[in-house]
């Protein structure tokens, strides 16, 4: 057993990336990690890694011990699975990383509710303006907007959204006319700043399915927060293009006019993203299965 506490131990220390950040997430002291992992080392007779407090990189012993070790686990909990044991309630860490908005609006209040269903679960919400890898702080599960490059991961689409092009209808009354995207380079467009540009590109495709363009836009205003410019567009400063999760409940109430209605911007689904492993803890698949089922109840459904 505790060969098996030793994999698991080394495990939660590789994906947290630092023997502070362990530390911090398994109550201890930096001292006792620390500790820990040499006396790990005695037993093996290998180094596992090279560290400071701030990082922490395998060596190719480390590599292989994680490697193998992961494999041993997932086969256990498998087993433990199939026999029934944690079939009555799920347990265990589950640390989830997703954008500030929507995580604040709907990945918290879903957590919180599968928290208090399952006790057992040591919910963990990480809200970032950038997308983390799951490498990153040892994350096991995030939401990301499109589908992941790497084919080591698995997405499951939890919600359908695309891009709305929309203002307040007093900048509508008084802004040039809009005919087709290629009109938006003369207008005051709402940037998100996502880099260092000073432009943004807002790509759109026909409702028909037809013709696609893409538009270099600029502006007087311009904000790395979603929320802060919806806020400039609520006040009249000029036209955004934002997800229509985030805008439907303001285009309901005439708070936002939809511009463009032929055209539409790209689709930018919702998936829920987790490391493609043999065994996939309970606790991931059924938080995966919450989402998928409750999210298109939170969120209008996209019009046809």
């Amino acid at each position: 057993m505790a060969s098996l506490d030793d994999l698991a131990f080394f495990q939660r220390l590789a994906r947290a990336g630092s023997l502070t950040a362990t530390a911090r997430e398994l109550g201890l002291s930096l001292s006792a990690v620390s500790k820990r992992l040499k006396q790990l080392e005695a037993r093996l007779g290998v180094s596992l890694a090279s560290r400071t407090t701030r990082r922490l990189t395998l060596t190719p012993e480390g590599e292989r011990y994680l490697l193998k070790g992961t494999a041993i686990l997932e086969e256990l909990a498998e087993l433990e699975e199939a026999l029934g044991a944690q079939r009555a309630e799920l347990s265990g860490p589950l640390k989830i990383n997703a954008t500030f908005g929507f995580g604040r609006r709907h990945v918290a209040p879903l957590l919180s509710r599968f928290c208090a269903r399952h006790p057992g679960v040591e919910g963990a919400l990480e809200l970032t303006n950038f997308p983390l890898s799951l490498g990153d702080l040892g994350v096991d599960l995030a939401i990301r907007v499109g589908e992941p490059p790497d084919s080591r991961l698995v997405a499951r689409r939890i919600l359908a959204n695309r891009r709305v092009l929309c203002a307040a209808p007093a900048h509508v009354a008084s802004m040039p006319r809009l005919e087709n995207p290629a009109d938006l380079a003369g207008h005051a467009c709402l940037v998100l700043r996502e880099n260092d540009s000073d432009y943004a590109v807002w790509r759109f495709r026909r409702r028909d399915g037809g013709e696609e363009q893409a538009v270099k836009v600029s502006g007087p205003l311009a904000s790395n927060d979603g929320e802060v410019i919806v806020g400039l567009a609520l006040a009249g400063h000029g036209v955004m293009l934002r997800s229509w999760w985030d805008v439907h409940p303001l285009l309901a109430r005439g708070e936002l006019v939809e511009l463009l209605p032929e055209w539409q911007g790209v689709a930018a689904d919702f998936h829920a993203v987790y490391r493609q492993a043999r065994h996939v803890p309970g606790r991931i698949r059924a938080f995966v299965e919450l989402l998928q089922r409750e999210l298109p109840c939170r969120v209008a459904a996209l019009p046809e």
